[in-house]
């Protein structure tokens, strides 16, 4: 079986770093990401630069990068703005991501659930007719930072009403890494039964990210996103700390016996890389402890 990694570690990755990369700096992660076999690269963010600067010249990051046959290069985008400046900027894909609570929804994007549900609607619509892929992800799917626990069954019900409109994948981000794996395996068989490809972005603020991981594959989640280095962090959402490591998720998934299409030595050097970038050791464990051959079982 394959699972599709998306590394957003160029996007969600850099988001909340204090030291901020140049977009040539981001295009080169993405040019990197690429030759070690990512499929799918989140490569910027069309966000106001003014609230996060560290994604600041988005469409420069797309202007720069030498794209490599067969990846798709991605942006996130949060509202219809955001959606018009990713495809003028040539992107392959739009990630429209939305909080599934109101307060969260009132914070990090100044809209209601309803109203961002409903343009999701709309952006999957636009994308048909311009011709790119379209994700709809559901941020805070697990728990949310200022209301707290997240009942499955409200995001189930967002979920299916999203699901209506038909986008390539509906994915169920643990935004403040607070999801265990008996709440994965409830959503990610609900959403499943809505007949759409279900994907999931988790965090390991609380150790739990790669058991989350495990849940969610073996209850039929094809795509699964990663940040290489585990580098990430959401600046609207308190303690949201990084990502799961990108390469230390294609260890656990080629020790599984899943397919990923990456080259896992080469992943690590990109994680060397981005550690020398930012100046520090990063989180992820596989690119400071090296590879191994573990037995498929």
């Amino acid at each position: 079986m394959r699972v599709e990694i998306v590394d957003v570690g160029a996007r969600d990755g850099l988001q909340n770093e204090d030291k901020t990369l140049a977009p040539s700096a981001r295009a080169e992660l993405c040019e990197k990401l690429a030759a070690a076999g990512v499929p799918r690269v989140e490569a910027a963010s069309f966000v106001n630069p003014r609230r996060v600067p560290q994604m600041a010249g988005a469409e420069e990051v797309l202007e720069t990068i030498r794209r490599r046959a067969g990846t798709v290069y991605a942006g996130l985008v949060l509202n219809e703005k955001g959606y018009e400046r990713a495809i003028a900027a040539g992107v392959d894909e739009v990630r429209y991501a939305f909080p599934v609570t109101e307060t969260f929804a009132r914070r990090n994007q100044n809209t209601t659930v309803a109203e961002a549900a409903g343009l999701a609607g709309r952006l999957v619509e636009r994308a048909r007719l311009d011709g790119v892929r379209v994700s709809i992800t559901l941020s805070a799917a697990f728990g949310d930072p200022f209301e707290g626990r997240v009942e499955p069954g409200h995001v189930l019900s967002i979920a299916e009403r999203v699901a209506q409109d038909q986008p390539d994948e509906i994915v169920l981000a643990d935004t403040i890494g607070v999801g265990v794996p008996t709440q994965v395996r409830e959503l990610v068989e609900g959403v499943s039964e809505f007949g759409v490809t279900v994907g999931c972005h988790f965090h390991d603020t609380r150790n739990t990210g790669m058991a989350n991981v495990v849940a969610a594959v073996e209850r039929g989640a094809t795509v699964l996103d990663a940040s290489v280095g585990g580098t990430g962090g959401c600046p609207f959402a308190p303690q949201a700390t990084g990502n799961i490591a990108t390469e230390d998720l294609v260890y656990l998934l080629h020790g599984m016996g899943y397919e990923t299409g990456i080259d896992l030595e080469a992943m690590i050097e990109v994680a060397a890389w981005m550690a020398g970038q930012l100046g520090k050791e990063l989180p992820g464990q596989v690119y400071k402890a090296g590879s191994f051959e573990p037995v498929a079982g």
